[in-house]
């Protein structure tokens, strides 16, 4: 199966869509392009969700039968090329203290050359060959 997407998420900026925070008009906009996100990075949006009393299972289960995992919001899965890419930011990233889930967004917008959304402002300093838009 072929994906089309135009923006990669990161768990901020997913967050952000659905806690209707700002930003989440831009993120709302990239999904209804096509957007993709590491599992990463899903498995760090649930685990936000959870701290904060959801079940994880269940927010799976409506975003699906919502219509937007697998049809506005693509996860895509942890391969060995996509570890070995993580594993390479690390260095260059080491600087602003980017989490292994940052890294995990930022490395498959690489291998995908599309832009990363984030909330995350320190990643505006980054020069790593990837397009970073902070949605606030």
């Amino acid at each position: 199966m072929t994906v089309t997407a135009s923006s990669v998420l990161d768990a901020s900026a997913l967050l952000a869509y659905l806690g209707d925070e700002a930003g989440a008009d831009i993120v709302e906009s990239a999904l209804m392009q096509g957007s993709i996100i590491s599992a990463v990075n899903w498995a760090e949006t649930l685990t936000k969700l959870a701290e904060r009393g959801q079940d994880p299972d269940a927010v799976a289960r409506d975003l699906t039968t919502q219509g937007l995992i697998n049809t506005a919001l693509h996860i895509q899965p942890l391969d060995e090329s996509l570890a070995c890419e993580i594993a390479k930011l690390r260095l260059p990233t080491r600087r602003l203290g980017l989490s292994l889930g940052d890294r995990a967004c930022l490395a498959l917008a690489l291998q995908l050359q599309l832009p990363a959304l984030t909330t995350d402002g320190a990643w505006a300093n980054l020069n790593i060959g990837v397009s970073i838009r902070v949605i606030r």
